[in-house]
């Protein structure tokens, strides 16, 4: 980011979501331009919100709801059509859009949260084959407490996470959070940037590290190990799952020279962690195990909050896109419209989750098409 950029972001953190858009550079020649980017973005937001799906509905719903639009700002030739909404927002730098809603999504919730959990999701329509592109991959910050997204990067495919993870982290104010990551970036190099910025990692072990998965899994398995342990039990839909949540401090085994070439050292390990979950469902009885790493000094209820955070992105993000926002059946595969749009599914979910009360999302959003003064309220965060 510039320090031109950064500099004029530091006004205000609870400044309108407009004067959130005013510092992007419009792409377009000034004399063609009829719509100010800031009040297309706006524009695009609040029809997200409120309900709509795609340019075409957008357009319909800005021409219907331009006396609304312009409680807001000027409007002077109205709203644009789909197919010009199209080009802008195929044509928008995502970088610096992404950086907005970073912003702003901080400024909703200013006070640093305690629980931060990163996490991909594929947009799986984004894909465009003809021109050899494959699918969105999106890297998204969540915090998990308030249920709001920090932060967001695109790749290419899963398997390029981690290459993105320390940019998403540099953007955030970790201080004092615990930040929960799958085994994917289970490496020396992610969590030291997380402890580099004051922060604590929370980091699975899977089979992908077979010697590391196998001696902490043996460890736990010793009746000597000193462990601190809980159980938590749930039934329902037929079935009852018991979750074994141990921790232990003893790290120093897992912390001295390297034993076999490669070893990882993981900077100041102080817990390692065992998440043993036992399914019983129609007579027959499932185990799976789940191990970590932390630098923090968890206690087995601190560990089963974490992880049971880390596990609602999935449903409390990637569910809610998914279902509510209809984001996997978006063909959106042009210019920059697919990374662009799911930034914008990514303000109208944190607007809705801010703002939305006792009503689900989906009831939200359907709230937000019919009364003005409910949409009204959802876009001027700062009023709650």
């Amino acid at each position: 980011m510039s320090e031109e950029f950064d500099e004029t972001f530091q006004r205000s953190r609870l400044r309108s979501l407009l004067d959130h858009f005013s510092v992007l550079k419009d792409p377009r020649e000034a004399p063609e331009v009829r719509y100010p980017l800031r009040e297309v973005l706006f524009l695009v937001v609040a029809a997200t919100i409120a309900d709509c799906e795609d340019y075409d509905e957008i357009a319909l719903w800005g021409r219907n709801h331009l006396e609304f639009l312009r409680r807001f700002s000027e409007f002077h030739f109205g709203t644009p059509c789909a197919d010009w909404l199209r080009v802008v927002m195929n044509r928008i730098g995502p970088d610096l859009f992404q950086a907005c809603f970073t912003d702003w999504a901080l400024a909703l919730r200013p006070d640093a949260p305690k629980l931060i959990a990163i996490d991909g999701k594929t947009s799986r329509r984004s894909h465009d084959r003809a021109a050899g592109r494959k699918a969105l991959h999106l890297v998204s910050a969540w915090a998990t407490t308030e249920r709001l997204v920090l932060a967001q990067e695109a790749v290419d495919e899963k398997e390029n996470e981690c290459a993105v993870i320390p940019e998403i982290l540099e953007r955030l104010d970790l201080n004092g959070a615990v930040v929960t990551i799958d085994a994917i970036a289970c490496n020396p190099a992610i969590a030291t940037a997380i402890t580099e910025r004051k922060g604590d990692y929370l980091l699975a072990v899977k089979a992908n590290q077979p010697t590391l998965f196998a001696e902490i899994g043996r460890y736990f398995d010793d009746p000597e190990a000193r462990i601190a342990e809980h159980t938590a039990v749930d039934k329902g839909h037929g079935r009852i799952e018991s979750r074994r949540y141990a921790v232990s401090q003893e790290v120093d085994w897992l912390s001295g020279d390297r034993r076999y070439p490669d070893e990882p050292r993981f900077p100041h390990l102080k817990t390692i962690a065992l998440v043993e979950s036992v399914v019983e469902k129609a007579g027959s009885v499932s185990t799976m195990r789940r191990l970590f790493l932390s630098s923090a000094a968890l206690t087995s209820h601190r560990l089963e909050q974490a992880v049971r955070g880390h596990w609602g992105i999935e449903n409390c993000l990637h569910w809610v896109l998914d279902v509510t926002f209809r984001e996997d059946q978006s063909r959106l595969r042009k210019g920059h419209g697919a990374r662009n749009m799911a930034v914008v599914r990514h303000f109208a979910i944190n607007a809705v989750r801010v703002g939305k009360g006792k009503h689900s999302i989906k009831s939200t959003r359907k709230l937000a098409g019919w009364d003005p003064n409910v949409l009204a309220n959802l876009l001027t965060p700062s009023s709650h």
